[in-house]
């Protein structure tokens, strides 16, 4: 796990990290593909057997940080005795040139490491510096951003924790663990109300149900069904303009959870939270993130 910071302020900010256990695969899938079959051939020809090296995990430009573990386990994979010290922690905001950890390590394992680390790091810290940006632009709005499933194959445990890391909440993991009927699921049913009929026969009693409505109409047909059967818990208001959101919001009546989805953006999202919706989804936070630019400086 990473180590605890010392600023008491910066440390309000930190989660849970992930268990190794989840991150530990991702990083080995990683350096297995970059080793290849012969390992680091570059390494092993230029430097020493037993060579020692220091360096240090640094930010080119500001930004929120995530994925440290990444790091650290990568180097670890090749050289267990390798020493990670951190110095801005997952959650924290990194200025320009700043630390992020320091390490000691055999060198052949430092370098053969250094790129699957830096692609992990620079991606979550990535996402987790664009959904910080959101986050900031609706502070004080009463909405909340989140992420979706628009993610990374094999990385979205890590993209959905640097999401949590850059201030944003997290939607569904996957198919199994909420009910949401879209478009598709309501054309094959025959209709908003024979959908949920179905979906709230079939759910557990811990399993959320919410329903994606294009028009006002279908919001007011979701809402006679709640009436009659208390489901669904959350409807997501798809590509609603900034008038249907804000009477979307006065006839749901805080009755259900409302979702505001589809072609956010930084310019429009301010507007969008104004109206009194309660979440904000955009995939844009995991699928579009530009890669935060980190450095190992030895």
């Amino acid at each position: 796990m990473t180590a605890p910071m010392d600023n008491p302020r910066a440390a309000e900010r930190l989660l849970a990290p992930l268990p190794d256990l989840l991150v530990d695969p991702v990083v080995r899938a990683a350096l297995a593909e970059d080793l290849g079959r012969a390992g680091d051939i570059t390494a092993a020809a230029c430097i020493p057997a037993g060579v020692r090296m220091a360096a240090r995990f640094a930010a080119r430009n500001p930004g929120r940080i995530a994925g440290l573990d990444c790091a650290r386990l990568a180097i670890a994979a090749l050289d267990p005795t390798a020493r990670f010290a951190v110095k801005l922690g997952d959650g924290q905001d990194a200025p320009a040139g700043g630390v992020l950890a320091e390490v000691e390590a055999d060198a052949r394992a430092l370098l053969s490491a250094e790129r699957v680390a830096l692609n992990l790091l620079g991606r979550l810290s990535g996402i987790a510096t664009l959904t910080a940006t959101y986050a900031k632009a609706i502070e004080g709005a009463g909405a909340r951003v989140t992420c979706t499933r628009k993610t990374t194959p094999g990385l979205r445990a890590l993209e959905k924790y640097a999401v949590r890391c850059g201030g944003g909440i997290n939607h569904r993991y996957g198919l199994d663990d909420a009910i949401l009927i879209k478009d598709n699921h309501i054309a094959a049913c025959g209709g908003i109300g024979p959908a949920l009929q179905r979906a709230k026969a079939a759910a557990g009693h811990l399993v959320k149900i919410e329903i994606e409505v294009d028009t006002l109409a279908q919001l007011d047909e979701a809402l006679e069904f709640w009436e009659a059967n208390g489901s669904p818990d959350v409807v997501m208001l798809d590509n609603f303009s900034l008038d249907d959101l804000r009477l979307a919001v006065i006839r749901a009546k805080r009755k259900v959870v409302l979702e505001a989805s589809g072609g956010i953006t930084l310019d429009t999202i301010r507007a969008i939270a104004e109206t009194g919706v309660d979440v904000i989804s955009s995939g844009a936070l995991t699928h579009s993130a530009p890669v935060l630019d980190i450095g190992l400086d030895v």
